[in-house]
């Protein structure tokens, strides 16, 4: 089941759980839509894995399997990773 972090690891803005701004890869690793597409191009920096929209859980469904309240950030900023 997907964590739903609450933050981009780059800019550290607010995601929501029903938020249709949040982007992930495999490793769910999150940033925002802005920070997904303008900075890192669509690869994640971590993994190099390809960022796309994080599904949005059910109402019903979050308050049974609620979001990750664990904040991560990039210390050392958002850089592309290098193929």
């Amino acid at each position: 089941m997907l964590e739903l972090r609450p933050n981009c690891e780059c800019c550290d803005k607010d995601l929501a759980p029903d938020s249709r701004e949040a982007m992930i890869c495999t490793f769910e690793c999150t940033f925002c839509a802005d920070c997904a597409t303008d900075g890192l191009k669509g690869i994640c920096p971590n993994c190099a894995g390809e960022l796309v929209r994080r599904p949005v859980r059910a109402a019903a469904a979050l308050a049974r399997h609620p979001a990750s309240t664990k904040r991560v950030l990039k210390a050392e900023g958002c850089a592309p990773k290098a193929a």
